[in-house]
């Protein structure tokens, strides 16, 4: 941590995790803190945090690809389906079976009963720093 940093007017809970120019659009950093993997995104110029654990069966999920996800539209008197490519850079998917989870709301696609624990997230005076 820089000179600058250690200079912030910190809680005990929360912790640097990167400077903010480090974190920029479409990056993620995990750091460890008191023992628990966090994943913090930049998305489209807003930060979120969560845990690095999957809901499905506790893979690493903030180690997993970001990037978008099929809609579907199906039409039941033509029985015809359109498939639409959408929310590019939103979706975060566990890299061990592929559950996705919408990084801007922690909403899981897969389960609707499922949510990430979203984990709150600041830039401040240059630096991202997250509270436990």
């Amino acid at each position: 941590m820089s000179q600058n940093a250690q200079n912030l007017p910190l809680d005990d809970d929360e912790h640097v995790v990167a400077r903010s120019d480090e974190l920029t659009d479409g990056e993620r950093v995990i750091a460890l803190l008191n023992g628990k993997e966090i994943g913090v995104f930049n998305i489209d110029g807003e930060l979120y945090a969560y845990p690095n654990w999957c809901a499905h069966q506790g893979g690493p999920l903030c180690e997993g690809m970001v990037s978008g996800t099929v809609e579907a539209e199906h039409d039941r008197d033509t029985l015809t389906t359109e498939l639409e490519w959408c929310r590019e850079g939103e979706i975060l998917s566990c890299p061990w079976h592929g559950w996705e989870f919408d990084a801007t709301t922690g909403d899981c696609l897969v389960d609707d009963g499922c949510k990430l624990r979203s984990i709150p997230v600041r830039n401040e005076s240059g630096y991202v720093v997250v509270t436990l």
